[in-house]
């Protein structure tokens, strides 16, 4: 598990008009997370600059932010292709519910077995479920719904167990 204080919450993928604003994508489960969060932070080198939100509103899919101290197109072009952070204490997760970044490279492993599939190396999102991409040992990759029927348990100290199906791996 990463134990990073800070996670990528979106990118800004754009300056909006001449008064400083700039559009973002949001990484979280929607725009609206990425709105709510009460701050941001940029990354230069190793150390994150806080932003200060003075607005924020949504636009088209995506979050229309602006920061204080960014008051003109000038001030605002810096910022497009940041990627945008957030401390983690900002989010409130289910139980149940994790980081991407932090099921990134977990071994997955049989319940019943203990056989090891591989490790976790993406977790993408087509409408039904996430789905885990797998990278098994022979580099072919695997795709699990993440549904209760195969993840049985998800431990980000040990790793995540499955109980499968015939040519789901």
């Amino acid at each position: 598990m990463s134990n990073d204080l800070y996670i990528e919450a979106g990118k800004i993928a754009n300056t909006h008009g001449i008064g400083g604003d700039v559009v973002a994508d949001s990484y979280c489960d929607a725009p609206e997370v990425l709105k709510a969060l009460s701050s941001l932070y940029i990354k230069s080198g190793s150390e994150y600059k806080k932003l200060t939100i003075k607005k924020a509103s949504l636009f088209k899919g995506r979050v229309l932010f602006h920061f204080e101290g960014y008051d003109s197109i000038e001030t605002a072009i810096p910022l497009k292709n940041r990627l945008l952070y957030a401390e983690r204490s900002e989010f409130c997760l289910d139980e149940g519910e994790y980081f991407i970044v932090d099921l990134i490279g977990l071994s997955v492993y049989d319940i019943e077995s203990g056989e090891c599939y591989g490790k976790v190396t993406d977790v993408l999102n087509y409408g039904a479920s996430d789905i885990y991409e797998i990278e098994k040992p022979d580099k072919k990759k695997a795709y699990v719904p993440v549904v209760p029927e195969f993840v049985k348990k998800v431990d980000l100290e040990k790793g995540i167990f499955l109980s499968v199906i015939e040519g789901l791996i």
